[in-house]
C-alpha cells in the first residue's frame, strides 16, 4: 500500500479543466466522480463557458494519491486535461486569531455552497517588482491591507462565496481563487470592487479566468461531447 500524502491542516485541491475527446466515455467519467466521493473526497463539476475548457472539476481530498487516482480516471475516460491548478486549503497568515469554526471552515469547506450556480477560479500572486514588492513590506502593513481587503469582500456575504487556496511552491502562483456566486454579475462585481483595495490595486498579479455553471457531475457531462441519440 502507498502511504497516504496528507496535508498537516485542510485538504489538498486539484483543478482539473478538461476537453471532450473523440473517445470521450461520459458514463466512465460520471463513474470516475462517484468513485471519489465514496471515499469521502469533493468533487464540483462545472460546465465552461468560452474555448478554454469544457468542464472543470474542483477535486478536494486529504490524501494527494486519491486526487491523482480521479485524474488518471477522468483521463482514461478520454476527457483531455489542458490545464490544471493545485493548491492546500489553509488559514491566512493575517487570520490566525479566528474563531475555531470559521478557521474549520477555511480548512474543510463543505462544497459547493447551495444556491450558488455561478462560478469561476483565478490564480493569483503578490508583486515582487522592484517600488511593489509585497513581500518587503512589514507584517504590520500587509495586516491592515489584508484587512481592507477582506473588509470590502465581506460587503457580498450572502451573495458571493471565495474559497482562497494557498499554492506557493505547488503551482505557478501563490494562490487560487475560487468563487461561487447567486448570479453571473456578482462575480463581475466582486472582483471588480476589490481589485480597488490597495492591496490589489498596487500588488495583485492576476492569472487566467474560468467561468462556469455548478451543477451534478451527470448535468455537467450531459453538456460535453456528442448529443445522446434522443438529444438529436
Amino acid at each position: 500500500m502507498i502511504e497516504p500524502a496528507t496535508p498537516s491542516a485542510g485538504l489538498g485541491v486539484l483543478h482539473m479543466f478538461c476537453r471532450a475527446t473523440p473517445s470521450f466515455d461520459r458514463q466512465a467519467a460520471v463513474d470516475a466522480v462517484h468513485r471519489a466521493e465514496a471515499t469521502g473526497d469533493q468533487v464540483i463539476a462545472v460546465a465552461i463557458l468560452g474555448h478554454k475548457a469544457d468542464v472543470a472539476l474542483m477535486c478536494l481530498s486529504d490524501d494527494l494519491w486519491r486526487l491523482r487516482r480521479l485524474q488518471t480516471r477522468v483521463q482514461g475516460a478520454g476527457l483531455d486535461l489542458v490545464d490544471s491548478y493545485m493548491s492546500l486549503t489553509e488559514v491566512s497568515e493575517y487570520a490566525q486569531g479566528i474563531p475555531e469554526e470559521m478557521r474549520d471552515a477555511r480548512l474543510r469547506p463543505n462544497l459547493p455552497p447551495q444556491g450558488k450556480p455561478a462560478w469561476c477560479f483565478y490564480p493569483m500572486s503578490k508583486s515582487r517588482v522592484a517600488g511593489a514588492n509585497w513581500f518587503s513590506l512589514p507584517f504590520a502593513e500587509r495586516e491592515q491591507l489584508m484587512h481592507e481587503h477582506g473588509t470590502s469582500g465581506r460587503a457580498f456575504a450572502g451573495r458571493v462565496l471565495q474559497v482562497v487556496t494557498g499554492s506557493t511552491g505547488i503551482d505557478n502562483y501563490e494562490w487560487g481563487v475560487t468563487l461561487f456566486a447567486a448570479r453571473p454579475d456578482d462575480l463581475k462585481e466582486v472582483v471588480y470592487t476589490m481589485r480597488f483595495d490597495r492591496a490589489s490595486a498596487g500588488y495583485g498579479v492576476f492569472g487566467p479566468f474560468y467561468a462556469g455553471m455548478v451543477a451534478s457531475i451527470e448535468e455537467v457531462l450531459s453538456e460535453v461531447g456528442p448529443a445522446d441519440e434522443g438529444e438529436r
